[in-house]
């Protein structure tokens, strides 16, 4: 990112708190995509992830002046995202996704393999909703586990437990379901 473009970021948040709606529209659109993909990776439903992603962007609307800075505004975004996809998971039973929806799964990088990815996609289902947030916060979004304890709001010692046993069952599940297709 060269100095131009972050220049334009921070100029994009001082005038969206300045109450300008296109500069909150670009805001928006800027990180619309991480929303909607953490949102899906937690919910495994499009329709939910829009509906939480839409959620989140009228919270910042109505929070904006406790957004300090581009880089808090994207620590902001996936903490909210996280904390209101956790809160659907425990109020509503498990959501399945049929196969169509899994294709719509957004992705930066063409999976090596599909079927691969699709088989760790149910996996990762399985786990938790914490445990979930963790191991996508930490996967996805690349964040170290101070900066996910953070996020979340839980212990380091918490965020730490979750990776190993998230980690440790999804091999496990990994192992029984490919020694079930050999």
């Amino acid at each position: 990112m060269s100095g131009d473009e972050e220049c334009t970021r921070g100029d994009l948040l001082t005038r969206a708190l300045a109450g300008e709606r296109a500069a909150f529209a670009a805001l928006v659109r800027q990180h619309q995509r991480s929303v909607y993909s953490l949102a899906l990776r937690m919910l495994s439903d499009r329709h939910a992830a829009e509906d939480l992603a839409q959620e989140v962007f009228l919270q910042l609307y109505r929070s904006l002046s406790a957004v300090s800075s581009e880089a808090h505004l994207g620590f902001w975004l996936r903490r909210v995202t996280m904390h209101r996809a956790i809160d659907r998971l425990r109020r509503a039973p498990r959501l399945e996704s049929r196969a169509e929806e899994l294709a719509a799964v957004v992705s930066e990088t063409e999976p090596a393999d599909p079927l691969l990815q699709r088989r760790l996609r149910a996996l990762l289902r399985e786990l938790p909703a914490a445990a979930r947030a963790v191991v996508l916060l930490r996967y996805q979004e690349d964040l170290d586990p101070v900066d996910i304890a953070r996020t979340l709001r839980m212990p380091l010692n918490t965020v730490k437990s979750h990776l190993r046993r998230s980690l440790a069952q999804l091999r496990e599940r990994f192992d029984e379901t490919a020694d079930a297709l050999t």
